[in-house]
């Protein structure tokens, strides 16, 4: 996409942000150095998910990078060395208010199903963001690893507490520590990404996934997405009894009658949304 205007903020070139009806495409637009992340992309990312939040006519996003070698190999450490030479300190958990603050990975809060859409690597950074999104459909060949460790930083994105919560405790630490990568076969034995295909069926994989998501309404998933995100940690007693602003706003809805209407009317519903 080229530059352009959204929520009274330019985007430039090195994401790409096109909407399709009811989908939100975002696609990490750096191929030539494997989709590495910038200041400049982060700036460019925050004002897409505020306004890919705030759009009510966007249901479902799919997150993906350019080309065929990677979703994204993470932090642009050449960036980063020319900013440790300019006297910038080095970073630790979270943004803290960095360019791009909140980025996707400090959105506790965000509510809209996102698909990883996962063709080649997606390494230190670059997993971290899939490891945010709901749903990860990955090309048999991708990879997936935290390297920081090697390099002297940390998955400070979220990798530590991501990784350890999405696959066996066990498992996270060795992989966190040794900076191996794995496999798109062993992330799906995890439990990690949710189908693998040939790189050829990607694209398919992931029409066919939208296509089931807008088969449902969409404020039932944002209510889902809270609840199982704000209760994952909860005693049962208590997930039943949190209050849940999505949910709140589904019981409410147009939908919550048009879904049972539909059902016995034997015809497909019309979502609104709202």
């Amino acid at each position: 996409m080229a530059s352009e205007t959204v929520g009274n903020k330019e985007i430039g070139s090195s994401v790409c942000y096109d909407k399709r009806g009811h989908v939100a495409y975002i696609t990490l637009n750096r191929p030539a150095v494997l989709n590495a992340m910038n200041l400049r992309m982060h700036e460019e990312l925050c004002v897409i998910w505020d306004d890919f939040e705030a759009d009510d006519d966007l249901w479902v996003g799919v997150l993906s990078g350019a080309g065929e070698r990677a979703f994204s190999v993470g932090q642009d450490l050449k960036e980063l060395v020319a900013r440790n030479r300019a006297g910038i300190s080095p970073s630790t958990f979270g943004s803290r208010g960095a360019p791009g603050s909140p980025r996707l990975t400090e959105r506790f809060a965000f509510s809209k199903p996102l698909i990883a859409k996962v063709n080649g690597y997606a390494l230190g950074g670059g997993f971290e963001l899939a490891l945010a999104c709901d749903i990860i459909l990955a090309a048999d060949h991708a990879e997936f690893a935290l390297p920081e460790a090697r390099v002297g930083l940390i998955p400070g994105a979220g990798g530590v507490f991501r990784l350890t919560r999405q696959i066996p405790f066990k498992a996270a630490m060795a992989y966190l520590m040794s900076g191996r990568r794995i496999s798109a076969a062993r992330a799906y034995e995890f439990g990690l990404v949710t189908e693998v295909v040939p790189a050829t069926e990607l694209d398919a994989c992931v029409d066919g996934w939208i296509a089931d998501l807008l088969r449902c309404a969409p404020l039932s998933l944002r209510s889902i997405k809270e609840a199982a995100l704000r209760s994952v940690d909860l005693p049962l007693w208590q997930a039943f009894a949190e209050d849940y602003k999505a949910e709140r706003l589904r019981i409410r809805s147009h939908d919550c009658i048009e879904g049972p209407r539909a059902f016995v009317e034997k015809r497909l519903p019309v979502w609104t949304g709202k």
